[in-house]
């Protein structure tokens, strides 16, 4: 089942306890294309990026079956760019420097050929153009899931309510959740939110696992605990990534797959931690997913005697 994906394509300037690099390549849609393209394709990507944007990177990318004609291509201008450095804790992080360049005039388009997908990841940017890529469509993917940030919160509440209206699925971290609900407590922020329009929610709290939430369903996901965390950038992207590239792999919605997913999901963000940027997704095989998976599985498994 095709993906459509909407995101960032940039360069990320990272500083962390463990190491530091000056340029790499990142972004929400680039994280996402290479965590979903393990599991399914084609991953129809919608982005912009200036001619600086390595045409390897690009080359990669195709031959993962990663579909390039919704990626405009500015000639004589620079991709978006983010700076910035980790605590020692891993889970805060200072924003250094974000220069918009191509991203300050994006105006996603979608190609005639990504018409029909059945699935559609609109990736953490301005609520507004996630919106514009949902208009565009002719006929409604069978899953939306978005993903967003407490930036958008605070700058364009009124447009990310509207576009919470028309998505199935939201994707955020705790502290954007009491953000958007005003409550401390998950559960009466789950609810809170899942008025707003989602179906679905699913609360990333990091190392601490995930919540998923559907009517009065509530799952816990656990995280891996890892020996090294090496570079946080991407991670959330990457469970997005995991988590739709198993929902249009098995092309099954319901809230026993989603459960699934999730795990599917945090198996890619442990893998993506484990380097710099998207470098560790590229390396991964289906025998390491597959491993992986197995460790969740052994992680929560159990057997109790009643007495």
């Amino acid at each position: 089942m095709a993906v459509i994906s909407v995101g960032t394509m940039a360069f990320d300037a990272i500083e962390t306890p463990f190491g530091k690099i000056d340029k790499i390549v990142g972004g929400s849609g680039t994280y996402v294309a290479y965590a979903a393209s393990h599991l399914t394709n084609p991953i129809q990507q919608i982005s912009i990026v200036g001619d600086d944007f390595p045409g390897e990177e690009m080359d990669e990318l195709k031959a993962r079956g990663v579909a390039l004609s919704g990626v405009e291509i500015v000639p004589d201008q620079k991709s978006f760019f983010w700076s910035g450095k980790y605590h020692l804790d891993m889970n805060t992080r200072d924003t250094l420097i974000t220069d918009l360049n191509v991203l300050a005039n994006f105006n996603p388009k979608v190609p005639e050929e990504y018409q029909g997908a059945e699935f559609l990841m609109l990736g953490n940017l301005m609520p507004s153009l996630q919106l514009s890529v949902i208009e565009q469509l002719r006929k409604r993917p069978k899953l939306i899931v978005l993903d967003t940030m407490n930036f958008w919160m605070e700058t364009a509440m009124d447009d990310l309510k509207k576009v919470l209206q028309k998505v199935d699925a939201l994707l955020i971290n705790d502290s954007e959740a009491r953000q958007l609900s005003g409550e401390f407590s998950l559960v009466k922020s789950a609810k809170k939110i899942l008025q707003l329009g989602p179906k679905y929610l699913i609360i990333k709290k990091g190392e601490h696992g995930a919540l998923l939430f559907h009517q009065e369903h509530v799952f816990f996901a656990p995280a891996l605990p890892l020996e090294d965390v090496f570079d946080p950038t991407g991670a959330g992207d990457a469970f997005a990534g995991g988590f739709i590239g198993h929902l249009s792999h098995t092309n099954d919605t319901s809230f026993e797959n989603m459960k699934t997913a999730i795990i599917v999901g945090s198996a890619m963000a442990s893998f993506c931690v484990e380097k710099f940027g998207p470098q560790r997704l590229k390396e991964i095989s289906k025998k390491d997913i597959d491993l992986r998976l197995e460790q969740f599985v052994q992680l929560v498994n159990f057997d109790i005697a009643l007495v």
